[in-house]
């Protein structure tokens, strides 16, 4: 079943329970879908990856809002994007802890041989592909530095 169909299952579910923090986070993928669909040279189609890219781009952008409206005591604002980022993520594969992130990423620091933090792209290229969808391009490029930085 495509990204595509399991949200609008999801969404006719939540629709019927009226479970409004659904509908929310489930409403948002959509448009994002529709938006993909739609762009030229999309032929009306999203590849996997191009689902995976779009998920992280709405999980990043929950995230950055989370932490305005924490900093700002917007506790209202703060829960919704909350529960959006839970519904989000649900669509993602399982996240890399940081433990298991930090073992992976020194095993390529360690295959291409960086030792400053100028080898930090070469370090960085490698991880992106390796750990698409899988972990946090934040941590990844905090746990590269801070192994580059010993």
């Amino acid at each position: 079943m495509s990204l595509e169909e399991q949200i609008m299952t999801r969404l006719k579910d939540a629709m019927k329970a009226k479970d409004e923090d659904s509908l929310r986070g489930l409403r948002a993928i959509k448009a994002e879908i529709i938006k993909a669909k739609t762009e030229p040279g999309a032929g009306g189609q999203i590849s996997e990856e191009g689902e995976l890219k779009m998920l992280q781009k709405l999980v990043k952008q929950r995230k950055d809002s989370l932490e305005i409206y924490e900093k700002q005591n917007r506790e209202d604002l703060a829960q919704k994007e909350r529960s959006e980022l839970a519904i989000i993520e649900q669509f993602l594969p399982k996240q890399m802890s940081e433990d298991e992130l930090r073992t992976a990423l020194q095993a390529i620091v360690s295959e291409t041989g960086a030792s400053s933090a100028a080898d930090m792209g070469k370090v960085m290229g490698r991880a992106t592909k390796a750990f698409a969808g899988k972990a946090d391009g934040k941590m990844v490029a905090n746990i590269v530095k801070e192994l580059l930085n010993k």
